[in-house]
């Protein structure tokens, strides 16, 4: 009776064993190190899909949960949805702000009371003091890259000119557009002002190019009303655009009146986040530049930055002077922009991985 008990007894802490051990090994592998609520504008922008998906794949790697919302450019929707993630008990909040100027104020007052940490993600949260890091490009520098180019291909520089030139800017509620037109307008202005640059239109300031929500049909509208006025007889050889999106309106505009055929050749066209249609549209020869950010490397700066704040550490941050919301300057890691034109796509993207040669049609 002993010998049949101990044996009982064997085999059940042998089970046990076996039991606590399979679940120790699930535990451990289903165990999340935290929980992130990531907020992003819109879907109808390609750049954000790459951003919130590149971010929940980079977090969940590490072993985070991840709450992934996209709010359509509804700034209602947006703040339900952050009301929602603070209810379920994140730990920390990305946010790429729809509307950055009204600050989400008392939504991130409510974050703060429960302990959440909050990253802005390459739009900068204004008007709170609860924002604890800000992850973006250098925006100034993404301006400067765009007048840069449109300086080099015209040859300012050495020719008597004069070139027509027409100035779109980005939408009025986001702190970044301001950023890329004072970075382009730093290096086109000075030649407007000596005559080798004309805006026939005389539309230079940031309120009279702004775009509403970076709208590609408002642009094309705007466009198409400046060369019914102004182009005539007259031909656009450049025009500034802050992003692809708008540029592709640019170009509809363009190639209704003509442009792109015979002896009526393309201007010079900028844009912004390499975006798949831009980048075949610059091969094209239809688009001529674009600027690359790669959203890989900025959701690992976002994702690296929330997990120091979990761990109780400071995030790495390389500007501590430039981003005041209003309320504070927000420490800030800002990473390069590149410049992407027909001659070196190939390079930038395909080589890095970004896109594939099947992607662009290859």
């Amino acid at each position: 009776m002993k010998k049949k008990s101990l044996t009982i007894m064997l085999v059940f802490l042998i089970v046990l064993t076996l039991t606590m051990t399979g679940c120790g090994v699930k535990e451990t592998s289903g165990e999340s190190k935290g929980f992130i609520g990531i907020s992003m504008p819109t879907k109808s922008s390609e750049r954000w899909v790459n951003d919130g998906e590149n971010m929940k794949k980079q977090f969940e790697e590490l072993g985070y949960e991840t709450d992934l919302q996209y709010a359509e450019d509804i700034i209602e929707n947006q703040t339900a949805q952050i009301e929602n993630m603070i209810t379920k008990g994140v730990d920390v909040l990305v946010i790429a702000p729809i509307d950055d100027r009204s600050g989400l104020t008392s939504v991130l007052e409510r974050a703060n009371k429960r302990g959440i940490k909050v990253i802005s993600y390459d739009r900068l949260i204004q008007h709170s003091e609860y924002v604890d890091y800000y992850a973006t490009f250098d925006n100034f520098k993404v301006g400067v890259l765009q007048g840069t180019y449109i300086e080099e291909k015209l040859g300012l520089k050495e020719a008597n000119g004069p070139f027509n030139i027409e100035i779109f800017a980005g939408s009025p509620d986001d702190n970044n557009a301001y950023f890329f037109f004072d970075g382009a307008m730093s290096i086109l202005m000075p030649y407007i002002d000596s005559g080798k640059l004309v805006v026939r239109s005389n539309q230079m300031k940031f309120n009279q190019g702004a775009t509403l929500r970076w709208d590609g049909a408002l642009a094309q509208s705007r466009m198409d009303n400046l060369l019914s006025a102004y182009y005539s007889s007259e031909r656009v050889d450049a025009v500034l655009s802050p992003y692809d999106g708008i540029s592709i309106g640019i170009i509809s505009s363009l190639r209704g009146v003509g442009y792109g055929s015979g002896d009526k050749p393309m201007p010079v066209i900028t844009g912004q986040d390499a975006e798949l249609a831009s980048i075949k549209s610059i091969i094209n020869d239809r688009q001529t530049q674009t600027v690359f950010k790669d959203t890989r490397e900025l959701a690992k700066k976002a994702v690296e930055m929330a997990d120091a704040l979990i761990n109780g550490e400071k995030a790495e941050v390389n500007d501590t002077k430039t981003y005041n919301n209003g309320k504070k300057i927000v420490p800030a890691y800002l990473l390069n922009p590149v410049s992407v034109d027909k001659t070196n796509y190939d390079t930038v993207l395909v080589e890095s991985g970004y896109y594939t040669k099947d992607q662009l049609g290859q």
